[in-house]
C-alpha cells in the first residue's frame, strides 16, 4: 500500500467534469484506490463519492493505493491532479 499527499492543481477544481475524468483515470487500474481530504475517505473509482468531497483548486488530499499497480496508479493520479486543465 501506497499513501501519498498531493494538491489539486486543477484550475476549477474537482468539479463534475474533471471528476469523471478523475474517475477514468483511477479505473484504468486494478490497484484499489481511496481519496482522503479532512477525514471523509472515499472510492476514488465512484463519480459520486468524489464529488461528495467537494475539491477545490488548491486542496490537499491523501491518495491511497493498494494492489499489484499502485506505484503506477499513484503516479498517474499525481499527474492528472498536478495539471493545470
Amino acid at each position: 500500500m501506497i499513501t501519498k499527499e498531493m494538491i489539486i492543481k486543477i484550475k476549477t477544481g474537482l468539479e463534475a467534469r474533471p471528476v469523471a475524468l478523475f474517475v477514468q483515470v483511477a479505473s484504468q487500474f486494478d490497484s484499489s484506490i481511496y481519496v482522503e481530504h479532512e477525514n471523509k475517505k472515499v472510492n476514488a473509482k465512484s463519480i459520486m463519492g468524489m464529488m461528495t468531497l467537494g475539491l477545490a483548486a488548491g486542496a490537499e488530499v491523501v491518495v491511497e493505493a493498494s494492489g499489484n499497480d499502485e506505484e503506477a496508479a499513484i503516479s498517474r493520479i499525481e499527474e492528472y491532479l498536478s495539471s493545470d486543465s
